[in-house]
Order: C-alpha cells, then structure tokens, then sequence
C-alpha cells in the first residue's frame, strides 16, 4: 500500500529529518584515520536518543546497531565494530531516526584521509546522481523515471548501479511501498502523486553490478571488491519541484575543508 502524507505529517517527517541531520554531523566529526567504527554508532545513538527519537535500525529484522556502516567495498549492511579506520578508506553512513512516529533516512559517504582521485570521483558523481534522481520526483511523473536518471547519468562514467537494492518509502515504517530502483525505464512503474514520502538512495559501484552477501546475513560487498559509494535522501513528492525533508547541511558545515567535491578541471581531466 502506498501513503499519502499531508502537510502536516510532513511537518513532523521533517522534525525527525533535522535530529537525524544532526546525528550525522556528530558522526561526521569522528571519521579520520584510527577510530573504531562502533565509536561512531555509540555517539549516533546517543545523540539520537538525547534528541528524543529513537534509532529506526536497531533491532530492525534483528540488526543490532544504530548505523549501517559500509567501509570500501561493502555497499550496505555493513556492522559497526572494532575495524579502525585507515587513510585512504572512503565510509558510508546510513542512519534512520523516528520521531513523533515517523521515520527519516538518510545516507553519505565519506573519504577516509588522503583517498585516490578516482574513487573521490565515484563519491561525488554518486552524489549528483542523487539530486538528478530527486527531480524526477515530482507528481505526475513515474518511478521509473527516477530510476532511469541515475542510471543514464552514473553508467556514462562507466560505473554500475547495483539492482538487488533500492529506495522505498518511508513514514509510518521504515519501509514502505514503493519500491524506488536507481534503474529503470522512463514512464514506467508507479505513478508520484503528491505526499508520497521516498527514500532515494544510489548505490553505485566503481567496477561491476555484481554484489554477494556476507555469512552474517547483513553486509553486502561487490563482487569485483571494488568501491560502492552510497547517498540517500528522504523526500515528499510535491507538483513540480520535490521536497527534500532530510539534510546534508550539518554534514557539509563539519566538512567544509575536506568537501568530496572534485575541481572541476579534474572532473574534465577524467
């Protein structure tokens, strides 16, 4: 079943969207080379709950932390633990926070130190693809129509849009109906209609599409083992421009002098 939020449900999607912002800032603050990825979902968490929300992931089908931690070549599902961080890494963080009885999420990842051009490149065209799919999101057009302005715009640098996964809906439940493929076909899938609330989250990988899952029935890797970057916003459908409830804008401010994006030379140089 699909939801259809009103404006004041919106209202209170997007106070739950600032906690979870927020969250990640603190998060964002600790990655550098030599923290143990556990230490940034102990401070996520707590900040969480000193915020009055409530992390979405814990305990979700049995997950046991508050973030989704992906470091390198995992793509999602990654478990926070004991791994230390090391230059040259790049790290995603997926977080969920509710609130008021709603759900926002979010994703951003992150370069670790001194990270190789190309892989930087991945991180910040991930990014963009991420905001060329959210303006497809307006009502009137298809999910389909999200799905194939990822994909066209990330598979001409010669990456691959992982298929096994994708963005939902979200509001009442973490997961809601639809689906939201970062691959697709224009003017096919289910019509956007306006209060629909989306989670849109590309899921590129620098080599092949190919992903396995690991033993411990969560952390997904690629199968080439080469990086996946990871960016995600919730956002209302609205006529003619998407709303974006979620925001990079506390991440962005802590991470000002080591922003992901590339200059733009070597952006043409590539």
């Amino acid at each position: 079943m699909i939801y259809y939020r009103s404006d004041e449900e919106i209202a209170l999607i997007k106070i739950s969207a600032q906690v979870l912002g927020k969250a990640h800032a603190e998060v964002a603050k600790l990655i550098r080379p030599g923290i143990q990825t556990k230490e940034l979902d102990r401070v996520a968490e707590t900040f969480i709950k000193d915020n009055g929300g409530s992390p979405s992931f814990l305990g979700y089908n049995k997950f046991p932390a508050s973030l989704c931690i992906s470091v390198n070549d995992v793509v999602v599902h990654g478990f926070p633990s004991r791994y230390e961080l090391r230059d040259g890494d790049i790290i995603s963080i997926d977080c969920g926070v509710k609130l008021n009885g709603y759900h926002s999420d979010s994703a951003y990842t992150y370069p670790v130190g001194d990270v190789n051009p190309a892989t930087r490149r991945l991180l910040t065209r991930t990014k963009e693809s991420l905001y060329i799919g959210i303006e497809k999101a307006v009502e009137g057009n298809r999910v389909g129509d999200i799905g194939y302005a990822i994909q066209t715009y990330t598979e001409k640098f010669g990456y691959s849009v992982v298929r096994e996964l994708v963005g939902h809906g979200v509001g009442q439940n973490l997961h809601e109906a639809p689906e939201v493929p970062n691959y697709g076909k224009r003017g096919q899938g289910p019509k956007l209609r306006e209060g629909m609330i989306l989670a849109i989250e590309p899921m590129i990988n620098f080599g092949k599409k190919g992903i396995f899952q690991e033993r411990d029935g969560w952390t997904i890797r690629t199968a080439d083992r080469k990086p996946s970057a990871h960016f995600e916003h919730t956002v209302a459908v609205r006529k003619g421009k998407a709303e974006i409830l979620t925001t990079f804008e506390y991440i962005e401010a802590v991470t000002a002098n080591t922003s992901l994006m590339v200059e733009t030379q070597e952006l043409m140089a590539a």
